[in-house]
């Protein structure tokens, strides 16, 4: 986890043709890639312009109003993801196919719609699935639906909103003492699982990222061997790991994912869902407004966190 994140300052290495080539070729060569000094040339600028479109979208979106805020994102995020894909991948884009969103969203329902309620769709082709498996090698199922409750519910900065909202916690603050970390004992109650269990359950979900001492709920994290995939979310604005209340199959989605998938729904809606989308931004008439402004607060720092932790995991 990369603690020592300046927001875009962070990126400044990267804003050099010489500096992203060497980049390249050192992720070429960990891969396998063959010809990585030939293929870490071809792509140095395509990569360097991805991270910097990326950068003026975010930038233009932190001053623009609320109504276009969800595009710029989008499309901020969009390259943002692109550059890690091609840190992998040097033939990225090899066919159109990969170039589609890779999700859809329905046709809405003029009267009563809610946002919470509203769900996306995975698609064979497109960005989203093509990241999942290159990325985090995930293997997303064609028509598997997710709702935009579920998404929000595993945003870590969201918590306190849930909490005043809905009365519920969605993630549990993981405690540090002396450069340890303890899980507190609550979560037991929450997994229905005994200390020895939630060890083991946790152990194997975090790819051996965790690993327990012998007493208690102290644990050590391994940040060498972190993949992205991980039980544990960094709350960006408390400075401090976190551990998701639910266990359910949403428990490893990585958070980079779930960013995609909203701004994905939120730019949608904004472009061509004018009268709702003016109306919620406005009236602000249910819980719609206040889950979906501090989204876009949220996003506006965490996407590129995301990205830069991929980055130089």
């Amino acid at each position: 986890m990369t603690f020592d994140y300046k927001d875009w300052k962070s990126y400044a290495c990267f804003f050099s043709a010489e500096y992203c080539q060497l980049y390249l070729k050192n992720h070429y060569k960990k891969w396998n890639i063959e010809n990585p000094e030939q293929k870490s040339y071809e792509n140095c600028y395509a990569f360097l312009y991805y991270l910097e479109h990326g950068q003026i979208y975010y930038q233009q979106a932190e001053n623009s109003p609320l109504i276009l805020k969800p595009i710029l994102l989008f499309y901020g995020l969009v390259h943002l993801i692109k550059a890690c894909i091609l840190t992998i991948d040097p033939a990225y884009p090899e066919t159109t196919s990969v170039l589609a969103h890779g999700v859809s969203t329905r046709k809405r329902k003029k009267q009563n719609y809610q946002f919470f309620h509203d769900e996306v769709k995975f698609q064979k082709n497109g960005l989203f699935p093509f990241m999942s498996e290159k990325m985090f090698h995930m293997k997303q199922l064609e028509g598997d639906k997710i709702t935009m409750e579920e998404l929000l519910e595993l945003i870590p900065e969201l918590d306190d909103l849930f909490m005043i909202h809905e009365a519920k916690s969605t993630f549990t603050p993981i405690f540090t003492h002396h450069g340890q970390m303890e899980i507190p004992e609550k979560i037991l109650d929450h997994y229905h699982m005994t200390e020895e269990r939630l060890k083991e359950f946790l152990t194997i979900k975090s790819g051996n990222q965790i690993e327990f001492l012998n007493k208690g709920l102290i644990f050590q994290f391994d940040k060498k061997v972190f993949t992205g995939i991980s039980p544990l979310k960094f709350n960006l604005e408390s400075r401090n790991f976190v551990l998701p209340l639910k266990k359910e199959n949403l428990f490893l989605f990585p958070e980079l994912m779930v960013h995609y998938l909203l701004l994905y729904n939120l730019s949608m809606i904004a472009r061509y869902e004018t009268e709702w989308w003016s109306e919620i931004t406005k009236m602000m008439p249910n819980r719609d407004y206040p889950f979906i402004k501090t989204f876009l607060d949220i996003t506006l720092k965490k996407g590129p966190f995301l990205i830069y932790e991929y980055l130089m995991g």
